[in-house]
């Protein structure tokens, strides 16, 4: 990411900016993130500088903070995809890397939660690989 990165939901109702370098970038394999992203792993940007804006659907966003953890979504209850939030108490901000609509340009630091991940979650690089849909 340059100095501005840009994004939104899937449906397009809310609309951000981030103004700011990333600091890290991880692929959280937990069982708490893998339940959030409904796949073998998080991919997620922090940064304890970068400033969002919200530049459309602020009302649309809804935080959900897990009970007795530091675990945190923020979503768009018009189509439940990912947002970035701040973690007040960490002074980050977290940005999932499949809302943002700029390139980014830092590449992940390393995949965390190892000891957690998906009995399915080896050799996946051993896989077929299909540009489309498959038929």
């Amino acid at each position: 990411m340059g100095n501005l990165a840009t994004g939104q939901c899937l449906c397009g109702v809310v609309k951000f900016r981030i103004s700011g370098e990333f600091e890290s970038f991880f692929f959280c394999h937990c069982t708490r993130c893998r339940k959030d992203s409904g796949s073998a792993h998080s991919a997620n940007l922090f940064s304890s500088t970068a400033q969002i804006t919200w530049v459309s659907g602020a009302e649309s966003i809804r935080k959900f903070q897990l009970s007795g953890s530091r675990h945190v979504k923020c979503f768009c209850t018009d189509c439940g995809s990912a947002l970035p939030f701040s973690h007040a108490n960490e002074g980050l901000l977290v940005v999932p890397a499949g809302s943002l609509d700029s390139a980014i340009s830092i590449k992940p630091d390393a995949h965390i939660c190892m000891s957690s991940r998906a009995d399915w979650d080896n050799d996946l690089s051993t896989l077929e690989q299909i540009d489309g849909l498959p038929i």
